[in-house]
């Protein structure tokens, strides 16, 4: 089974009024996990793997991974580079044949970001591939990538007339969320979401969304937003679940580990059931 297209997978979310879930993995235990919840729930999924990821396991390896994980897959799933500003890994997995990039401009000036995400747009649509922009820096530093402070603040016009003069496909855009683990609640922008929809048919793209409520996340579904992230609660479920496995190792001194990868995957699997419900896409596949 080939990725499917992330474009396509957004489109329908956008007609039907839902979200797609797209997971940031980390190796095989967690890819599994995410393809058997997606299975479970009869919902369409994006497969993520930050550069960080991507660099550790080897893009052709991971490639691998990820067909061994999809082949006997009852529902679509997508397979996307996250939070990408490095042209090479870029040309890595546009030659591996993933589903979709996203290139980071964000640390860019805007005639530099829309310059360089024609040219990416160019070289990914030349081999039928997605691409997802960001010229707007979203605070916090995933996996090594981002930064605390907001670089650039542009309006809702200049961020769709960014994306439509450099050709790109998805939208992702500043709407109050941040990466990683929030230690106060954020001032969230779904009108800004709205704003985007008025302006564009380009799906739109929510960063940093580990930590919202179920009534948060709906409220940015209406708005517009059709592709939901979700990296730090993935990591957060599994290292608590290997934690919590090791813990009773040490008492029992019996050490198995695939038990433990089978406990990691379950608490996985049943966490992304979780978000496809919440997010309207289960049972659309």
């Amino acid at each position: 089974m080939k990725p499917t297209s992330t474009v396509e997978l957004l489109k329908a979310a956008q007609a039907g009024g839902y979200a797609v879930a797209a997971f940031n993995v980390v190796d095989d235990v967690s890819l599994r996990a995410i393809v058997a919840a997606a299975n479970r729930a009869s919902s369409p999924v994006i497969i993520q793997a930050s550069v960080k990821t991507a660099k550790s396991i080897g893009v052709g390896l991971l490639t691998a991974m990820f067909d061994a994980a999809v082949s006997d897959s009852r529902v679509p799933v997508a397979l996307h580079l996250d939070h990408c500003p490095d042209r090479r890994v870029i040309e890595d997995v546009v030659a591996a044949g993933w589903s979709s990039v996203l290139f980071d401009a964000s640390n860019r000036d805007l005639e530099t970001a829309i310059r360089e995400s024609r040219e990416v747009a160019e070289l990914a649509h030349a081999h039928g591939i997605g691409v997802e922009s960001e010229i707007e820096n979203i605070v916090g530093v995933e996996d090594g990538v981002g930064s605390d402070v907001i670089a650039h603040a542009y309006s809702a016009q200049q961020v769709v007339e960014a994306a439509q003069a450099s050709g790109i496909d998805l939208i992702a855009p500043q709407l109050g969320t941040a990466h990683g683990v929030y230690h106060g609640r954020p001032k969230l922008l779904p009108e800004r979401a709205r704003e985007f929809r008025a302006l564009s048919d380009k799906p739109i793209v929510l960063h940093g969304g580990t930590g919202l409520t179920t009534q948060e996340f709906q409220a940015f579904i209406e708005a517009g937003v059709s592709k939901i992230n979700i990296s730090t609660e993935l990591k957060m479920t599994y290292m608590k679940s290997a934690l919590a496995s090791l813990r009773r190792c040490e008492q029992t001194q019996e050490w198995d580990p695939p038990t433990l990868f089978n406990e990691i995957g379950g608490a996985v699997e049943t966490m992304a059931v979780g978000f496809f419900e919440i997010f309207g896409s289960a049972g659309r596949a």
